[in-house]
Parts: structure tokens; sequence; C-alpha cells
């Protein structure tokens, strides 16, 4: 499935592994093709698991159905809250409750994990 907003963020929203494959995110990671890609590594119990190799900053956007976990794996990720920021630096995470307004950036190439609910709209309602 290819991303559904003119944004110029390359989302990729197929479920690249299945259950018991090995799954090496460095590798993936290190093969980023842009500075803002997401591609969706593995399903769940009803939720995913996404890679992002993050540069810059996203648009303000809110989930009003859905949480959105972020953990980074390298880097430094800044979550913009109304009011309020959070910088996360590597082996931290953080979430989102659904229905908040929020904006992710990295000032340097990060690397980032996300959960979320397989059906929500990377970005936003």
């Amino acid at each position: 499935m290819a991303a559904q907003t003119p944004f110029p963020y390359d989302t990729r929203l197929n479920v690249l592994h299945k259950s018991l494959e090995l799954i090496n995110e460095k590798a993936l990671a290190d093969a980023a093709p842009h500075k803002w890609y997401n591609q969706t590594l593995c399903a769940v119990n009803g939720s995913v698991v996404r890679l992002g190799v993050i540069e810059g900053e996203y648009h303000w956007h809110k989930h009003d159905d859905d949480d959105e976990f972020f953990y980074v794996v390298e880097g430094k990720l800044v979550i913009d809250l109304e009011g309020r920021e959070v910088a996360l630096s590597p082996r931290q995470g953080f979430v989102v409750p659904k229905g908040v307004m929020h904006r992710t950036r990295a000032p340097q190439r990060t690397v980032i994990l996300m959960v979320e609910n397989a059906g929500i709209i990377p970005t936003g309602d």
C-alpha cells in the first residue's frame, strides 16, 4: 500500500515480515532511501511495529482513536505537544495518547520504532 497523502514522507504500510521471520532493523535502517522513511515491519495482535528513519520535522496531527508509542534506537527524537516538548534519547520511549495533537522532529538522522494500531493513518485523522 502506498502513502495516502501528498506529504513528503516515504510511508510504506505493507507488512514486511511475517511471524517467525528474523527482522534485521539495523540493515533496514542503514538502507533507508529517504530522509523521512517509515516501513511497517510486522503485525502483533492487531497492532503493527514500524521502523522510522527520520531527519527533519513531521506535520502537526492527531489520532482520534489510537495511542502511538515511540522508541528511539539511535539519534534524538523530539515530540512536540501543545505547550510542551519531550526529547527522547536512545533506549527511551514515550506514548502519545489518542486525541493529542503532536509533531515529531529529529534534528539529526534518527532511527525509531513505533507501535500502533494496524489501522492507524500515520499522517493523522
